[in-house]
């Protein structure tokens, strides 16, 4: 990369997403309630959003972590009762992972404990800012991940 490559804007793009990344992550892991990671938040969102049940194999693979390092993450709100992890009925090696209602309560209390830091950010810009940025995010997160 040369010098005038990190003037471009897709450089300059990128590395705002980055910084932005770091900057809420610090903000979020202050905020989560009860001693919960980002990992596991994410973790919980996801399984809140999508519904159903998952392999530890195919989350690691959505998430874009070693299967040792969804597995920490997934004994730890196992261990909290947040998820249920049981044995595949049609591969009775494999194992499936749900949510519990005790964490569908947890990402309700995530949520909640995040609603102020995203109040603060909507005052301070406008949610009109957040909504006309959203689907170029989208259709760029779309192409990464089909193109992963």
């Amino acid at each position: 990369m040369t010098a005038s490559d990190q003037g471009s804007s897709m450089f300059r793009f990128f590395t705002e997403i980055g910084i932005i990344e770091q900057l809420i992550r610090a903000k979020l892991e202050r905020v989560l309630p009860d001693g919960i990671k980002i990992s596991q938040f994410t973790a919980l969102n996801h399984l809140t959003r999508l519904q159903g049940k998952w392999s530890p194999a195919r989350l690691a693979n959505a998430f874009q972590v070693t299967r040792a390092a969804m597995t920490n993450t997934l004994q730890r709100l196992e261990s909290r009762g947040l998820i249920k992890i049981e044995i595949d009925p049609g591969d009775g090696r494999g194992k499936l992972v749900s949510l519990s209602p005790a964490g569908r309560g947890m990402h309700e209390k995530c949520i909640n404990a995040i609603g102020p830091l995203f109040a603060e950010l909507e005052k301070e810009f406008g949610s009109q800012k957040f909504q006309v940025a959203l689907p170029f995010l989208e259709e760029v997160r779309s192409y990464l991940d089909e193109h992963r």
